[in-house]
């Protein structure tokens, strides 16, 4: 049972537990590209093509940096941007194949290495974690 003092470490543990596995898993498969460019380049395959201040806004960052993050991706060819045609004010961006795959492969590779940790928890940890994840997900439909 929770006492006060201990439900009022349970966000904060939580926080700390989910960011740090989030970075140990970014390091995992490692890319040479930054998580801001990473996470943009994940929203426009999932998204598909975006007008640059909308993958700003979804991305929670200043139109500016948006302009850099995607400049660098389209330097690397993970990205292509050309004019709206509704709006030639406005710039579309959306992934390239080399995207794509980019992409695919580090989210492959992210996937296997937390198998990986999840298969060394004894049986019991495990069916306790599979028990979680409703709990978890309905956190994040509380956006």
């Amino acid at each position: 049972m929770l006492t006060p003092s201990t439900a009022d470490d349970v966000p904060a543990r939580l926080y700390l537990a989910i960011g740090r596995l989030s970075r140990s898993l970014r390091r995992s498969g490692a890319s040479g590209l930054g998580h801001g460019s990473i996470s943009a380049l994940s929203t426009l395959v999932g998204c598909g093509e975006l007008r640059l201040g909308d993958l700003a806004t979804k991305e929670g960052v200043a139109a500016p940096t948006m302009s850099r993050i995607v400049a660098a991706l389209v330097e690397a060819k993970y990205v292509q941007r050309e004019p709206d045609p509704a709006d030639r004010r406005a710039w579309l961006v959306k992934a390239t194949p080399d995207g794509e795959r980019m992409v695919s492969g580090l989210r492959s590779t992210r996937v296997q290495e937390l198998r990986r940790r999840i298969d060394r928890l004894a049986e019991d940890r495990q069916q306790q974690l599979i028990m979680a994840i409703p709990i978890l997900e309905e956190l994040l439909s509380e956006e």
